[in-house]
């Protein structure tokens, strides 16, 4: 009876063609549940491949007056070389203080709204109000700040640099905490005493009044303002409708020309829906996963390929070139975020290849027959879906 009750309520590590046995010991029956296809790998899984999935829910949590940050770095997730993340979140009147950082910094706002500011090296400043969906872009040593609105805010942040950390940043407040005091003077023309309550260390956030609206706090410039916008709205963006009904919204220097170092692709994936088999030539990926449920399997050289559970909140990463897919394996969309490191969004299509391969060739490699050369498309699907497929008919692996 106890084996019964285990085999009802709690996944074992068996597979269908019975490799496997149960596991009796200590263990973690939630994260069980949460990465399946770790604990009962498809049969197609070979060979040693790193970890390449790390959810921001096992990340430090930094914890201010005026809101909370966390990230995930090479710390983390080591594999991950050419991107670091950080999730932050805003109070309402919460503030990312003024700062900059010797990065690029990528945006999406993924609740609420914020304020954000900025001068450029010209003396050219740029203040925008930013909602969900909304990106923003920051070139290196560009000073900004962040400031949450009345229903507060939560973005995700990117930075094209997979050993950065947020923590350590350029803040105004820990350059006067490192000043002394006279050259302040110097630099300002006012005493000294005007610096006597000044932060003695990097405020980093800190809770602060909420702006009043944007049109009263505009800053006339007798330089103007950016000639490149730094603010992209992302869901206003005509997406690339697919099959099913999924949608695809690519982004990079092409429709958001500041974004020299960070191109991107928002993904909604339906249910029975999948991210076609591909590969991006151009750079690594780094993936956030925004809601739903997924699994991808990374496939290497070498015979080697490793298969990986995702859920909101999660961090996934593939190096480049190396073929994957995304599949939706729950009951509502899977919101994705793809990241790379680049002025653009690059991927190869394998259904597009083959189908643009003569077709002698592709028969001859893979021993396939007319009813797969048939069905191939030469137009690029980026999601596929098919009435005939759901995931439960594989789930047995």
């Amino acid at each position: 009876m106890e084996n019964e009750s285990r085999n009802e309520y709690i996944p074992q590590p068996i597979r269908n063609d019975g490799a496997g046995w149960w596991d009796f010991g200590p263990r973690d029956v939630m994260r069980d549940l949460e990465n399946p296809d770790m604990l009962v790998s498809p049969v197609t899984d070979a060979g040693s491949l790193p970890n390449m999935r790390f959810s921001f829910s096992d990340a430090h949590m930094q914890l201010n007056q005026g809101g909370w940050s966390r990230e995930v770095t090479v710390r983390e997730l080591p594999i991950a070389t050419t991107i670091a993340g950080v999730n932050m979140a805003l109070t309402p009147g919460g503030v990312r203080e003024l700062h900059w950082h010797q990065q690029a910094e990528w945006a999406i706002m993924l609740v609420g709204r914020a304020r954000i500011t900025s001068v450029d090296q010209n003396g050219r400043n740029f203040i925008a109000d930013v909602g969900v969906g909304d990106l923003w872009y920051f070139p290196p040593g560009i000073p900004h700040s962040i400031q949450g609105l009345e229903e507060g805010c939560e973005f995700l942040l990117a930075f094209p640099d997979g050993s950065f950390s947020d923590l350590n940043t350029l803040s105004i407040s820990d350059w006067f905490a490192h000043t002394p005091k006279g050259v302040l003077s110097a630099n300002f023309g006012v005493p000294p005493s005007a610096f006597a309550h000044n932060p003695n260390h990097q405020v980093y956030i800190f809770q602060g009044t909420i702006p009043g609206p944007l049109e009263n706090q505009q800053v006339p410039d007798p330089y103007g303002t950016v000639p490149k916008t730094f603010t992209h709205r992302l869901l206003a963006q005509e997406p690339i409708v697919t099959p099913g009904g999924s949608t695809v919204r690519i982004v990079d220097s092409t429709n958001f020309p500041i974004s020299t170092q960070i191109a991107a692709s928002l993904l909604e994936i339906k249910p029975g829906a999948m991210r076609e088999m591909h590969w991006h030539p151009n750079n690594d990926e780094w993936q956030y996963y925004i809601s739903g449920k997924a699994r991808m399997t990374v496939f290497a050289p070498n015979g080697t390929a490793r298969t990986f559970d995702y859920r909101a909140g999660d961090v996934g990463y593939v190096p480049r070139a190396f073929g994957h897919y995304i599949q939706n394996t729950g009951n509502q969309s899977v919101w994705a975020l793809e990241m790379f490191k680049s002025d653009r969004f690059e991927d190869v299509s394998l259904n597009q290849w083959m189908s643009l391969t003569p077709h002698q060739l592709v028969q001859q490699n893979l021993h396939v027959g007319p009813e797969l050369m048939n069905a191939l498309r030469k137009e690029k699907q980026f999601i596929v879906e098919y009435p005939s497929f759901s995931f439960s008919q594989i789930k047995g692996r």
